[in-house]
């Protein structure tokens, strides 16, 4: 089994939190894979899904015919955190940085540089580093955290000198 980001794009029909939890939960009915997470943009324009799936094809036209489009699909790995404290949901999240991940960065790299610096992150501690998810093909990773607000993981980031292609503000789970 591997883990799967999934990004999609929502409808017009799925723009308020009732009618993309409903969503989900028709979404969970049908599907045969494990939904680890899903965190959608505040605005409710982007969702992001991690699966644990043996077949990514299958699970990619599951999603499509759920009215779900996928944009981008990407084996991943879950990096600061186990993977099933993260299935347990407990922590809150309400900012996502996106980066992508330079050419010449190898995993290993990456992990070492993450391990290094990461103990930077006390520098700033009204912001709270959740987990990672970084694409097995080097191309991005996604970083969940809690923070008051953008500037703070502005920040944040600065003090693991980490870059930020993107920030969404996610929307509060009840």
């Amino acid at each position: 089994m591997a883990l799967y980001l999934i990004e999609s794009s929502l409808n017009e029909d799925v723009k308020t939190e009732e009618a993309f939890e409903a969503k989900v939960a028709q979404l969970q009915e049908k599907l045969q894979e494990e939904l680890i997470e899903v965190q959608v943009s505040a605005d409710f324009g982007r969702a992001f899904f991690i699966f644990e799936a043996d077949d990514d094809t299958l699970l990619e036209m599951n999603l499509q015919a759920q009215g779900l489009p996928v944009d981008l699909k990407k084996e991943v790995r879950i990096v600061g955190q186990d993977l099933e404290e993260a299935k347990k949901q407990t922590d809150k999240i309400n900012y996502l940085v996106e980066w992508n991940l330079p050419e010449n960065l190898t995993m290993d790299a990456y992990l070492e540089r993450k391990k290094k610096n990461s103990v930077h992150y006390a520098e700033v501690p009204e912001v709270q580093f959740s987990r990672t998810y970084v694409c097995e093909d080097m191309s991005k990773c996604l970083c969940f955290y809690d923070a008051p607000d953008d500037e703070a993981v502005v920040r944040a980031r600065e003090a693991v000198k980490a870059p930020i292609d993107s920030i969404t503000q996610l929307s509060k789970k009840k």
